[in-house]
């Protein structure tokens, strides 16, 4: 869940993380994993920088990430998952980072990773690959959970779906362009499944284009919107043109039994469907 990070205080995780959060630090838990399905949490931090926003269900991560991030108060924020792979020692390199070097975000990298190689791993490099490619912002794990934000960061996106992993994306639409990245240690899963795979890439690269139209469009969509349509007029205009000019050369010619006739009702319909 989102980590609120502002200074010293100790937590563990049911003996498996120890670290300590700042005074007036806050650390929040996101609780929309399922209990009963093999994550053991129990807090042992008598102090009241923990917070915890409980979900009637598993609404997934972003929402969780959502409701975090309008919760958070630090300066400073930082995200991590509760599957047991990140490491909370990257957390004091991750908070320099942003409150020293001038960071609007830094992503972690697993570069060294303990997943499937063809039902993880693959999957995660060509989407990685694709969302450089598109976003044009250099990050190498853009679906690493393990992150760092300046609170104003998360203050301007809106998380829903399966959006998390462009938070880096919706955040340089934002206007936020100092975005780095730092190598973090990938620890094996101990609790649950990977629901990243060859389903979630292809559902993931159609999110992609939804967010990029939006980053792009979201203000002028004539602008998108109005260019195809008029492109489609005008290939109905060039087929009625052919077609008059046949009729005058042929008076008996059947317009309605060419391909042509088709094509120009096909943009007319796609042109007006554009423009409306």
């Amino acid at each position: 869940g989102p980590l609120s990070f502002n200074t010293p205080h100790r937590v563990e995780l049911d003996g498996f993380y120890s670290f300590d959060l700042q005074e007036a630090g806050r650390l929040t838990l996101g609780t929309s994993l399922r209990y009963n399905s093999g994550y053991p949490i129990s807090l042992r931090a008598g102090n009241n920088c923990i917070k915890v926003i409980r979900f009637q269900r598993n609404y997934g991560k972003s929402a969780a990430l959502n409701e975090g991030f309008k919760a958070a108060k630090g300066d400073v924020v930082i995200t991590m998952d509760a599957d047991m792979q990140d490491s909370p020692d990257e957390i004091p390199a991750l908070y320099k980072m942003i409150s020293e070097d001038g960071f609007d975000i830094v992503s972690g990298w697993k570069k060294k990773r303990y997943d499937n190689t063809f039902t993880k791993n693959i999957p995660s490099k060509i989407y990685n690959w694709a969302t450089r490619r598109v976003s044009k912002i250099k990050l190498h794990d853009f679906n690493c959970g393990l992150k760092a934000y300046k609170n104003k960061v998360v203050k301007s996106v809106e998380i829903y779906g399966e959006m998390h992993r462009y938070i880096p994306v919706m955040a340089k639409w934002a206007g936020f362009r100092k975005i780095g990245e730092k190598v973090v240690e990938h620890r094996a899963r101990k609790y649950g499944k990977t629901k990243f795979g060859w389903e979630r890439f292809i559902y993931g690269l159609l999110d992609l284009a939804s967010i990029v139209f939006v980053g792009k469009f979201g203000k002028r969509p004539m602008h998108f919107f109005g260019l195809w349509g008029t492109l489609f007029f005008l290939i109905d205009s060039a087929f009625i043109l052919y077609l008059i000019i046949l009729k005058i050369i042929d008076p008996t010619a059947a317009l309605t039994n060419r391909p042509s006739f088709y094509i120009s009702l096909t943009a007319v319909i796609m042109g007006t469907q554009l423009f409306t």
